[in-house]
């Protein structure tokens, strides 16, 4: 098959599907692929290194669409240019169908063969394919680094000339890929670090980074088959906003992460702690839910009027480009590697990973909305 991967088009992305690693990965199993040019350039990854790698570069989107078997992108194509692509031919990317109704329905009309790579499982066969979590493991690294800049104050402690520095709090909410990650590097920076999740099975994945766990009694099984947070009841959402406040009695920074829209956990309100300034970070993916309670403004950064500074990134990933690119371009190439043949796609149904990520094919809709 020959795979093509486009510049991406949507503000502020700078990632790339493709990086000439993975281009290898490809090129090696009898595939071939076109990188439009200059798709790189935002990675730091000229046309030069995709050309060593044996890619071929074309000069624009269009004549790589009319040669391409398949288009891989980072973000979603939007309906405008998937009305555009050649009948029959496929397409690889973060494609978010449950949030595009509207796209889904052009790729079906299109007789395009979809594949979204925010459906794939989570399963241990489809580790090394986990883009959410490539993104994720960036995002909570990130986000501490965005926090500790706005942070009127040192993390670690410092002894000084001045006397001795306390270190910062940090509340880190939410203990999945990013939330690990945050406590982790919260940690290496010097901060004290609390972190909270309503699955009481990561109690030991926080205690073994060094972070005190905040445990909050409840009888509800708040974890679902997949192992994503479920929707917490009126009672315990009590009892969480009732901690978290007295978790923020120390200020500090508060992080917490949604990258898919069914993430509805606890959030903390914007009401200061009465005790000086604090720095929310509030992020989530390009596909994520909803930031209830934080202001943000069109620069993603809000002052509030509780000596609160509330930050609320949309895309993490996209300000640290080249590894971003690297670990989604390795996870796209195991993927595009689990799903193919010498013939083609596989289309085989059977297989978990690729009925679950298949999103459009031969005019219908083949992955329907929970």
């Amino acid at each position: 098959m020959r795979f093509a991967v486009f510049d991406e088009t949507k503000d502020g992305e700078t990632r790339v599907a493709l990086v000439p690693d993975a281009v290898k990965m490809l090129l090696k199993k009898q595939h071939a692929v076109s990188v439009q040019s200059g798709a790189g350039r935002a990675a730091s990854i000229p046309d030069a290194q995709f050309a060593d790698a044996g890619a071929q570069i074309a000069a624009d989107a269009a004549g790589l669409a009319a040669v391409a078997d398949c288009l891989l992108r980072v973000r979603p194509v939007t309906t405008g240019e998937a009305a555009g692509f050649p009948e029959g031919n496929a397409v690889i990317g973060f494609l978010a169908p449950l949030r595009n109704p509207e796209l889904v329905s052009v790729l079906a009309a299109r007789r395009i063969t979809a594949f979204s790579l925010d459906a794939i499982p989570r399963i241990s066969r489809a580790q090394s394919m986990d883009t959410l979590s490539s993104m994720a493991t960036i995002a909570g690294y990130k986000a501490v680094l965005l926090a500790a800049d706005a942070l009127p104050k040192f993390l670690p402690m410092l002894t000084t000339a001045a006397g001795t520095i306390r270190p910062s709090q940090a509340l880190i909410l939410g203990a999945g890929v990013a939330g690990l990650q945050a406590i982790a590097t919260a940690r290496r920076m010097g901060a004290v670090v609390e972190a909270f999740d309503v699955r009481a099975a990561v109690k030991e994945q926080i205690q073994s980074l060094g972070a005190t766990f905040l445990e909050i009694p409840n009888q509800e099984n708040l974890e679902d088959k997949g192992g994503y947070a479920k929707q917490v009841s009126p009672e315990t959402l009590a009892k969480t906003a009732a901690a978290f406040a007295r978790a923020r009695q120390g200020g500090g920074f508060h992080h917490h992460h949604r990258a898919s829209a069914r993430q509805t956990g606890p959030a903390p309100d914007h009401q200061g702690n009465g005790r000086g300034h604090e720095t929310r970070l509030g992020h989530r993916g390009p596909g994520g839910g909803e930031r209830r309670q934080l202001r943000i403004d069109a620069g993603g950064k809000t002052v509030c009027e509780h000596g609160v500074t509330i930050i609320g990134p949309t895309n993490l990933p996209a300000r640290m480009p080249l590894d971003a690119s690297r670990m989604f371009a390795r996870n796209l190439a195991n993927f595009i590697l689990e799903i193919t043949n010498e013939k083609g796609f596989t289309m085989d149904w059977k297989n978990e990973i690729f009925a679950a990520t298949c999103v459009t094919h031969g005019g219908e809709i083949t992955r329907k909305a929970p």
